[in-house]
């Protein structure tokens, strides 16, 4: 069976393909599989049109982009209603596989497609996972810290006072569990979050930094507060990190 048409009667599968968190060839972060049911599908649900077409270009889709039908998620997922997403899926209500993209990374992972994921639960749809990069779990696997426990958090308050109440609970939490804490934050925001990071944090506490994940420029340093403030300070602006901590 190929990737873009189901038995007539049946719905189509909905695939979660995995793009690149760089500039990187697909060899370097797709298995062939994957990238063969990627270049198989005619429809795909994504964040940005333009976007997606760079990463389908990236992927070697062998198929002319102005014939292929892109569709991007409503602007705000969480408050759309039940038939935009209806819309969307309506390829795999019809019998044909459809491919749902993030901008970086994996679809549904700290990403708005979870809404269109859920929908096609709800409505008998197969939802098939493709393997590709996390960061999340990439910056995890790298970290050192400990993998049997972790919490992503997703974005922290933006204010002062906000984002430095969240750390010190995160490092409390993590203190109690022994659970590992992860975080990212805006690239043009990335050098007041390690500022804040050093200052609210207690010495002993161990920071993570991984910067673009999966790219020539990958670095993953992993110190304690009382270490990163004698160390050189890592090149963190308009670049994207993930943060993790284990107090």
């Amino acid at each position: 069976m190929s990737a873009a048409h189901s038995p007539a009667g049946e719905r189509g599968t909905l695939f979660l393909v995995p793009v690149a968190l760089g500039d990187t060839p697909w060899p370097g972060f797709l298995p062939t599989q994957a990238q063969a049911i990627a270049a198989g599908l005619e429809h795909f649900v994504v964040e940005n049109a333009r976007a997606a077409r760079a990463h389908l270009k990236r992927l070697d889709y062998p198929r002319p982009l102005r014939d292929t039908d892109i569709r991007e998620l409503p602007a705000d997922p969480a408050t759309a209603q039940d038939a935009a997403f209806d819309m969307l899926l309506a390829p795999a209500l019809e019998g044909r596989d459809l491919g749902l993209m993030s901008d970086a990374g994996c679809p549904a992972v700290a990403d708005p497609g979870a809404r269109l994921v859920a929908r096609a639960h709800a409505l008998g749809i197969r939802v098939a996972p493709l393997v590709g990069p996390s960061s999340i779990l990439l910056g995890l696997m790298g970290s050192g810290l400990n993998g049997q426990s972790f919490a992503f958090h997703g974005y922290l308050p933006v204010d002062e006072a906000g984002r430095d109440t969240a750390l010190r609970a995160l490092e409390d939490e993590s203190r109690k569990l022994g659970r590992t804490q992860i975080f990212i934050e805006t690239p043009y925001r990335n050098e007041r979050m390690f500022d804040a990071l050093l200052k609210t944090l207690k010495p002993d506490t161990r920071v993570c930094v991984a910067r673009e994940l999966n790219t020539a420029e990958e670095a993953i340093h992993t110190r304690s507060v009382r270490e990163w403030k004698k160390a050189i300070r890592p090149v963190l602006a308009k670049r994207p990190c993930l943060f993790l901590l284990l107090a």
